[in-house]
């Protein structure tokens, strides 16, 4: 790919990846208000967040910062879209519960609950479609995989670990967490070809995408 051609293609990749980032993070803050539980990552963070009072998407971004230092020894190169995962959703959690607050209704938090995994699933179409990187906790997976682990056993140790983490810490776990671990593969899987953006130039492949933005 020629120079000229890489920056058109970012350029016109830029404005879906950012608008799928702010949807996985709209996603994620509905969640978080709903108090019904979270997926496995979002409890560590929400742990964290209450126990050293720094606010839930602040706390994303220090975890993904730390875990792309995890990259290194795993020979894992990230990608523009990598890094603005780990800044953009979590800016966008915290201005988000910024005014969107706990219902005192039941039905409201359920269908925040519902809402959640499905921003988070189409945004992560969005995201992972322009094939600028994945998502920084991919990154982990894929990096153990590529060490003989199977991906579905890298990916089960390591979300089971920072769900039981997260929960230890005082994350919530209920059935949000169910309903996340159970929707978000069959969401990104049904959302990812439907949004992934064809290459300007036909003689180029888009790059793969992976299972979810985190």
């Amino acid at each position: 790919m020629s120079p000229n051609h890489a920056r058109t293609e970012l350029r016109r990749r830029l404005p879906r990846l950012i608008f799928g980032l702010v949807l996985c993070g709209w996603g994620i803050a509905a969640g978080v208000a709903s108090d019904l539980g979270l997926g496995p990552w979002d409890v560590l963070h929400q742990g964290l967040s209450r126990n050293t009072g720094i606010p839930i998407g602040m706390m994303a971004i220090i975890v993904g910062l730390g875990v792309l230092g995890l990259w290194w020894p795993l020979k894992e190169r990230p990608g523009v879209g990598t890094v603005l995962n780990v800044l953009v959703i979590g800016i966008v959690i915290d201005v988000t519960l910024l005014w969107l607050q706990t219902p005192d209704s039941l039905s409201l938090r359920v269908a925040l609950m519902i809402a959640g995994p499905l921003l988070f699933g189409i945004g992560s179409g969005f995201y992972l479609g322009v094939g600028l990187g994945s998502g920084p906790r991919d990154g982990i997976m894929t990096g153990l995989a590529r060490r003989g682990w199977p991906v579905g056993l890298a990916r089960a140790t390591v979300e089971i670990g920072v769900l039981i983490i997260g929960y230890v810490l005082g994350g919530t776990v209920g059935l949000g967490t169910v309903l996340f671990a159970v929707t978000i593969g069959p969401l990104v899987h049904w959302f990812l070809p439907r949004l992934r953006i064809p290459d300007a130039d036909p003689a180029q492949t888009p790059p793969p995408g992976v299972r979810s933005a985190r």
